[in-house]
């Protein structure tokens, strides 16, 4: 299977079944369940209301805790990388990245990782899409969750 190649611009994920037509059910749902609550009031519309509501919440939430699942394994991959490819004084550093500066430096290709490290540390980039759109040479991520 052929893929485009991987950028700032298109590295993003998407997948329509859930970010699409599972979130666009839920908020449908939502709306079915505050029309009810208006035109016949009571407990059981309410119920059904607050219902609606706590699955927004879980779509929402099943997405961030993936992500932050996500960032830890990112951080562990991106320290020992940097554990390998990093020299001296920059290699006794890796502890001061944060985890979106390194979440930011992964799509870095190894030759450039060095160099865009010092400059994250240097002139203190905390922005993980900063970091992303500073890399040169990308280092597609397709495992991506």
């Amino acid at each position: 299977m052929s893929r485009e190649p991987q950028s700032y611009a298109n590295h993003a994920k998407m997948v329509p079944l859930y970010h699409g037509l599972t979130f666009g059910l839920f908020v449908v749902n939502l709306g079915w369940s505050i029309l009810q609550v208006v035109r016949s009031p009571g407990w059981g519309t309410v119920v059904a209301l607050l219902l609606a509501v706590a699955l927004i919440f879980l779509f929402f939430f099943a997405r961030i805790f993936a992500l932050g699942v996500q960032d830890r394994v990112i951080r562990l991959e991106e320290r020992l990388r940097m554990e390998r490819l990093l020299d001296g004084e920059l290699r006794e550093r890796i502890g001061d990245f944060t985890t979106p500066q390194l979440v930011g430096l992964r799509f870095a290709a190894d030759e450039e990782l060095p160099e865009l490290a010092r400059r994250v540390l240097d002139e203190g980039i905390r922005d993980r899409k900063a970091i992303k759109q500073a890399v040169r040479n990308w280092r597609a991520d397709h495992q991506r969750i």
